[in-house]
């Protein structure tokens, strides 16, 4: 019943995801002011983005289950986790700080919301019912900053090409290298302490499930 359960909360998740990713290329289309081939990389610049199309990518292999390397992969807890920390990611940067910069409205509001609230809880609620994460190790939390990592240099390499940075907290044309790598670097940090928490979360609901069992 659970595993029916799981794939039926993964297509709502994957559907979800896909709309609102779809959409937002689209919104991005019909109002860029560059070129396709420069708009489509700035798309791709959003950690928001980036980290979405992996939730609707894990959701989708897990909907489809793991009989091929891809399923086996997004149907990990290690990789579900890490998938989970890097959205909630997301949508504490955004709640707590980016919302407030920005008035979108309609489509667009609609969109904003799925990408930064509805889908980082989706993936929550998801984490804490169906992933078994007293699987999870500490040692997990290091390899998960791999994805992050690769995505600020990756930001940083297209900033220098285009001058476009798609946060205020790395634009080094307004803040400098010096300041864009140490915010950066908290970023990381951040990601690393959540990844504990998560790990840490696991380990006390296996002894949690533990001591219910001995009752």
């Amino acid at each position: 019943m659970q595993k029916k359960s799981a794939k039926i909360f993964a297509l709502l998740g994957a559907l979800t995801g896909w709309f609102a990713i779809i959409t937002q290329f689209y919104l991005m289309m019909i109002n860029r002011e560059t070129p396709v081939p420069e708009t489509t990389f700035r798309f791709f610049s959003f950690f928001t983005i980036t980290t979405n199309i992996l939730v609707a990518l894990c959701f989708t292999f897990i909907f489809l289950g793991n009989n091929n390397r891809p399923g086996r992969f997004f149907s990990k807890v290690s990789t579900v986790t890490a998938i989970t920390v890097y959205i909630i990611l997301v949508g504490i940067v955004y709640n707590v700080i980016l919302r407030f910069t920005w008035n979108p409205q309609g489509l667009q509001k609609l969109v904003d919301e799925l990408l930064h609230s509805v889908i980082p809880v989706l993936n929550v609620i998801f984490w804490v019912a169906f992933v078994p994460a007293d699987q999870l190790k500490w040692k997990n939390a290091f390899s998960w900053l791999i994805y992050p990592i690769v995505y600020m240099v990756y930001t940083i390499i297209l900033g220098a090409i285009t001058a476009h940075y798609p946060y205020p907290f790395i634009d080094v044309n307004r803040i400098g290298y010096n300041k864009a790598l140490v915010n950066a670097a908290l970023v990381l940090l951040a990601l690393f302490l959540l990844s504990l928490v998560l790990i840490g979360t696991g380990k006390i609901m296996k002894n949690f499930d533990g001591n219910e069992e001995k009752q």
